[in-house]
C-alpha cells in the first residue's frame, strides 16, 4: 500500500512543496522511516509518510481536500483514520490532555470534542514525536528554537510513547533550552 501512497504523493506534487529539509515529500518519506526504525506496525508507518495529506494545524498545506475514501482506498482505514487524527488535532487545545484517560481532543476541522481511545493517543502522540524530531535533526533553528518545549511535551507524554522514540526525544532533544 506505501508503494501506491507514494506514487499518490508524487502525483499530487510533494516533491515541488518547499519544507524544512527540502520538500515535503522527503520530510514524509523521512517520517516513514523513523517511525519503522522504533518498530512502528505498518498502519503507522504509512499514516507517517500520509500524514500531511489533509494538511496539518503546523503546516497548512494539503495535498487533498478532506477525501478520507479515497484515501483509506489507497492506504487501508486504519493508517487514514491516524492521518486525519494527526491532521485534525488542534495542538494548542489537544496536546495539554493527551496523557489523560479523558483527554479533550478537539478537531480543528469540526470544532468536536471527544476522547481518542488509548491507541489513537498512543499513535497521535509517536507521530507527532516522529515529525518534530525529524524537524529538529534537519533545522538547526528549529531546534534551538522549540527543542525545550518539545521535550517538555514529550516528557509529559513519555507513557504514550514507544521506548525508541523516547529514547530518540532525549537523543535529540536533550541539550537545547
Amino acid at each position: 500500500m506505501s508503494e501506491r501512497a507514494v506514487a499518490w504523493l508524487r502525483e499530487l506534487g510533494a516533491q515541488d512543496v518547499a519544507h524544512p529539509g527540502g520538500t515535503l515529500s522527503a520530510h514524509l518519506e523521512r517520517v516513514r522511516g523513523l517511525l519503522a526504525s522504533w518498530g512502528a506496525r505498518p498502519a503507522l508507518r504509512t499514516a507517517g509518510l500520509c500524514h500531511a495529506f489533509y494538511g496539518t494545524d503546523g503546516f497548512p498545506t494539503a495535498l487533498l481536500p478532506l477525501a478520507r475514501p479515497e484515501l483509506a482506498a489507497v492506504i487501508g482505514e486504519e493508517a487514514e483514520s491516524i492521518v486525519y487524527l494527526y491532521a485534525a488535532c488542534d495542538r494548542a487545545a489537544s496536546y495539554p490532555t493527551l496523557d489523560r484517560a479523558q483527554a479533550a481532543f478537539r478537531d480543528r476541522f469540526t470544532g468536536a470534542v471527544h476522547s481518542p481511545a488509548l491507541q489513537s493517543r498512543r499513535d497521535l502522540a509517536e507521530l507527532s514525536a516522529a515529525n518534530e524530531l525529524d524537524l529538529a535533526r534537519i533545522d538547526p533553528a528549529f531546534r534551538e528554537a522549540r527543542g525545550g518545549e518539545l521535550l517538555s511535551l514529550f516528557g509529559r507524554l513519555r507513557g504514550l510513547l514507544s521506548e525508541p522514540a523516547w529514547r530518540e526525544c532525549q537523543a535529540v532533544l536533550a541539550d537545547t533550552p
